[in-house]
This record gives C-alpha cells, structure tokens and sequence, in this order.
C-alpha cells in the first residue's frame, strides 16, 4: 500500500511544480499579478487544511498521522485548487496564444524530466565529494548523513570525549559516557552545567553533530602517498605526458586514414577498408600478448612508450567516425582547391580539417578519456614508481589505504576533477550533429 501511496505523491508533487510553474508564467506574461499572488494563498490555504485535517485526526484518537500521509493529502487539496485556476477555455483566446501555451505546458513537462534525471545521475558524484569530506566513523553508517557530519567533542581532563544526546525523565541532555554497564547502559555525565551523572540505555543515546567539511582529507590523501610520488605530481606530469602524444597521434593518423578512404581513390582502397572495419571486432585480450611481446623486443617494457606509441596508427572506430565525416563535405571545395593547384595534402590540412573540427573535437574526447582511465596499460608495462600513471596510483593507493573511506573518497575526487573539467567545457561537441557542410549561405 505505501508503494501505490508513494507512486501518487510522487506524480501529484510533478503535477503540482508543473501546473504552478505553468499558472505562475502565464499569468505573469498576461501581467495578470492578482493570479500570480493568488497562487501564493492558495498554496498556503492548502496547506492549512492540511494541518487542519491533521489536527482534527488527532483530536480523534489518532496519535500519529503518517508522513506520507500527510504529504498526499497535502499535495491532493493542493492540486485541486490549482485544477480550478484559470479555466479560461481555449476557444476563447487567440490561436497563437493557445499553440504558446501548449508548447510551454510541454516544455515545463520536459525540463522537469531532464532535472529529474540530472538529479538522479549527480547521487553518485554527490556522495563521492561528501564522503570526501566525512570522518571516517560517519561513511559506513545507514542511512547516510546527508551533509557532511562529525559528532561533537568536548575536552575533559585533558582528553577529549564524545557527546551524545540523551533522554531522561522527559528531558533532554548532552552528556559524555564515562563507562559501560553490564546490561547496555552506559554511566553517563551531563555537559549541561550541572554536571550530574545519569545511567542510561545505550540504545538511547544518539551522537550529538554537527556539519563538517574536513577538507583535511585531500591534504592526508596526498601526505600519504609515497615520497617518490612528490605528493602526486609524478604520476599527474605521467598522465598529462601519455595523454597529451595520445591526443596528438589518434587526431593526426585517424585524420590521414579517414580522408585517405574518403577523398582518394586507389587500387584496392575498398578491400582495405573492408579488413579494416574488420578489425572492430578482434577483442583486445587477443592482441594483447603479441603486442607485448613486440614491446619487449624493443626494450620498451619499464617506459611511457607502450601507452601512447600504438596511437599513431589509428583505430578501427576513430578512422571509420572521421571518413563519414570527410564524406559528407561537398566535392566542389576539392575541385576548387585543385584548380588553384593545392596538393592533396594541402588540401587535407588547410580545406578538410577546419571543417571537421567537430568531430576532431569528439575524437579528442574519446582519447583524452581513454587515455587518462587507462589502468590495464600501465598495469602490463610499468613496474617504475616513478613512471606511474594516476589511474595505477589510485589503484595502488586503494590496496594501501582501502580501510580508509574519506581518504579513497578524496584521492578519487582529486583524479577525477581533470576529467570534470574537461567534460563541462567540451560537452557541447559531443552533442553536435554529425553532418557536416562546408557551404555557406
């Protein structure tokens, strides 16, 4: 039953946010402002009936009345007020002011989904950054604090104790726990002023908090790193260095292979492309002992060069993305290019790329993400500390300090930012559409 009752709040709390959202917009545009101050009351009105109803049911017997209850209840004589607000039919207002309204009821509707949804997708980043900043005795505990919090402490002859919050002949006191009795109580000592000494069940005792941010964790995270580490700037310069030849090499080589299938034609161009496309479906566990045994022959086990030297010949995907591109550009920018004697290269470097700049743009993305997460790379090739990559030392630094919560929780934090702040500031590539023209006008 509280299933089918959370079901109905939920949907009459969206219906609720949408329809004031709507009266409230179209009433302001209308510079109808009585209809905008008259929502206002009638929110308040609702609410005490509400109240009322609430009152009147414990007048009656009922002791306690649900939350949940309250809340449909609240939300039901909610609702029906706002059904009442401007019934206006359509009939009688002009066409565009009708097809307005219905364009902006659906666009209420929509951004409510899409916050809904953003709401849901940050939990995870949110309890990532607030257990960061969480004592440790306060991660693992359900349900979980919200906010950050710590439980107050208090120094007493030199050492510092817990409070908590007791209850005791209908009042409530702050106390520290001076023993513990046999039977779970506790012999307690008010911290109120008075100082007495109380017996009390523990089970009866709550921790008193506070919010905290114990920013103190990302400095221990980074003090506990070992010293060759220089308090994770190795591995940072490591990632940066690996990252940025992978960058360079996936746009330059995808980029020459994909206008290659694109623009030129030569003997057997077809059947190559076909071999590889075929290469998409190899699995990486298959080349994986070949190619190191390769790197091994050259003497390149131990170095950054295995993790970005496979880069410059491209990628099955990454030349298949980048030739669509080079296709959908229109031939009568290449054929004015020849004329004026461009050569192919030029004509690749200075006409082609600037107009997929998009698609570069994506490329760069997959890559940076690809190569800043890649864990089994360093796993097969490094053993160096001071050739570590982040996402190895995180790794490392997780089987060292895993009983640890808040400081894993901060050095994740501390590795992830980069990738944020790329994703905010490059986002917008990664939606764009995939047709591509170089006409203007």
């Amino acid at each position: 039953m509280d299933f089918f009752l959370w079901l109905l709040v939920i949907a009459l709390g969206y219906f609720a946010i949408g329809r004031t959202l709507f009266l409230a917009i179209t009433s302001a545009t209308e510079r109808r402002f009585g209809h905008v101050l008259l929502l206002f009351v009638g929110a308040a009105a609702a609410h005490a009936v509400t109240l009322l109803w609430v009152y009147v049911a414990a007048r009656s017997g009922l002791a306690q009345v649900p939350r949940l209850w309250i809340a449909a209840s609240d939300l039901i004589v909610f609702s029906a007020f706002l059904m009442s607000r401007d019934r206006i039919p359509d009939c009688q207002r002009p066409w565009k002011v009708v097809k307005w309204r219905k364009e902006l009821s659906r666009q209420i509707g929509l951004h409510l989904a899409l916050v809904t949804g953003a709401a849901v997708f940050s939990v995870p980043f949110y309890w990532l950054v607030t257990t960061s900043l969480k004592p440790d005795e306060r991660t693992n505990i359900f349900p979980p604090d919200i906010i950050p919090m710590v439980q107050r402490t208090i120094k007493i002859g030199g050492e510092d104790k817990k409070v908590y919050v007791v209850r005791t002949d209908g009042e409530e006191h702050r106390a520290v726990k001076l023993e513990e009795l046999p039977g779970g109580v506790w012999r307690m000592r008010t911290v109120d002023g008075r100082g007495r000494v109380i017996e009390v069940d523990s089970s009866n005792a709550k921790p008193d908090l506070k919010p905290t941010a114990l920013w103190s964790n990302y400095r221990d995270a980074l003090n506990f790193l070992p010293p060759e580490y220089r308090k994770g700037l190795v591995p940072l310069w490591n990632t940066i260095y690996v990252t940025a030849l992978v960058i360079l090499g996936t746009t330059l080589s995808s980029s020459l292979v994909g206008f290659s299938f694109a623009r030129l034609r030569w003997p057997g161009r077809d059947l190559l492309f076909f071999v590889m496309i075929a290469t998409m479906m190899v699995p990486g566990a298959v080349t994986m002992l070949p190619v190191f045994l390769i790197y091994r022959w050259l003497g390149w086990v131990d170095t950054l060069r295995p993790l970005w030297f496979g880069s410059l010949f491209g990628s099955g995907f990454n030349i298949f993305l980048l030739r669509q591109f080079f296709m959908t550009i229109p031939t009568d920018l290449e054929d004015a290019a020849k004329i004026d004697g461009c050569s192919y290269f030029r004509i690749y470097w200075n006409i082609m790329l600037p107009l997929i700049k998009p698609a570069l743009a994506a490329l760069t993305i997959f890559a940076f993400m690809g190569s800043w997460n890649n864990f089994m790379g360093p796993l097969i090739y490094i053993s160096s500390p001071e050739k570590m990559t982040l996402a190895y030392a995180l790794q490392l630094f997780q089987g060292a300090h895993g009983g640890e919560p808040a400081m894993m929780m901060a050095a994740a934090t501390l590795v992830m930012l980069p990738v944020l702040a790329v994703f905010f500031f490059t986002q917008r590539y990664m939606i764009q559409g995939v047709t591509l023209t170089g006409l203007k006008g």
